[in-house]
């Protein structure tokens, strides 16, 4: 038996075959290395896509917290707000007023005596000297001074006060006047003292409602106060 001798041929297809398999080694290396990859990134964005979507719902968390801050600041304004115009409505709608605090009512309205030439033409409120006298309600100063204003020297010293519903308000046995005609004047404001000028008889303050600026046109003026509300 003869030994077959390698031949050159025999020994290139040998290196071929092996560098073939190298190749292929080296494919399915690069294959499995590339599906790794797609593989890390599909894994990365199925982690990115949560996270993102985490992010999202914080910023509307964060977005709504912010909007109901503001609507409770909003809320606290209006609140604010009411408050301030019920107040001012409230302050607005004080109406009348007694003339004088801690008083004692004393000859009233249309009480005959020889004090007076007619039936008493007002209500006296006893008070001491000095006593601040106010105006009942808001209006405008039409008279004002002594004599009566115009209207005697029985009143003393006196004031009349004109209100926007057609009223006015006298004020008379004054021992000092602190406004002028034309002034205007706010529904508790100071206008006088009392005092014991006049026709009278002791210290107190003469109180009238009138139809007229002028003596003679007097109402009761308890029943007057009354109906709009002052307790008397």
């Amino acid at each position: 038996m003869s030994k077959r001798s390698m031949t050159p041929s025999s020994g290139s297809s040998l290196l071929r075959t092996r560098a073939a398999v190298v190749t292929v080694a080296m494919g399915a290396t690069a294959l499995l290395g590339a599906g790794a990859a797609v593989a890390a990134e599909s894994t990365q964005g199925a982690i990115a896509l949560p996270s993102v979507a985490a992010a999202s719902v914080q910023a509307q968390a964060k977005a709504q917290a912010k909007a109901a801050e503001q609507a409770k600041v909003h809320a606290e304004q209006a609140k604010v707000h009411a408050a301030q115009v019920k107040k001012a409505a409230a302050k607005k709608a004080v109406s009348w007023i007694d003339p004088v605090k801690s008083y004692k009512l004393s000859a009233s309205f249309g009480l005959g005596g020889n004090m007076w030439s007619h039936k008493h033409s007002g209500q006296d409120f006893a008070v001491p000297i000095g006593t601040n006298v106010m105006a009942v309600h808001g209006g405008t100063v039409v008279k004002a001074g002594g004599n009566g204003a115009g209207d005697g020297p029985a009143y003393g010293n006196a004031v009349v006060i004109k209100h926007s519903n057609g009223t006015y308000s006298q004020y008379a046995h004054l021992s000092r006047v602190d406004v002028h005609v034309g002034q205007a004047v706010a529904t508790g404001q100071h206008i006088a003292l009392s005092g014991n000028t006049g026709n009278s008889s002791g210290p107190h303050l003469h109180f009238e409602i009138r139809t007229t600026p002028n003596y003679g046109s007097a109402v009761n003026p308890v029943n007057f106060l009354r109906s709009v509300g002052v307790s008397v």
